[in-house]
């Protein structure tokens, strides 16, 4: 089974069983070939490339916004 990966193009050899009518031949043997969206090749996490989210900021946002309303209490 051959795995590519739709946005780098790079292409893994793996055990599976899944089928495809699709095939690849690498080094003189022929594979099925899947093609995925994401793989380690090109996911955020396993790239180095993750985006770190403000979570505090976005609490202290909605904090500071609804607590106009009278609904939450400040924080001790």
């Amino acid at each position: 089974m051959a795995i590519r990966d739709a946005s780098t193009g790079t292409v893994f050899v793996t055990r599976s069983t899944a089928t495809s009518a699709t095939e690849i031949e690498i080094d003189g043997v022929t594979y099925p070939l899947i093609t995925v969206d994401v793989t380690s090749d090109s996911h955020p996490l396993w790239t180095g490339r993750q985006r770190v989210v403000d979570t505090a900021g976005r609490v202290q946002r909605f904090e500071e916004k609804y607590r106009r309303f009278g609904g939450l209490t400040a924080r001790r």
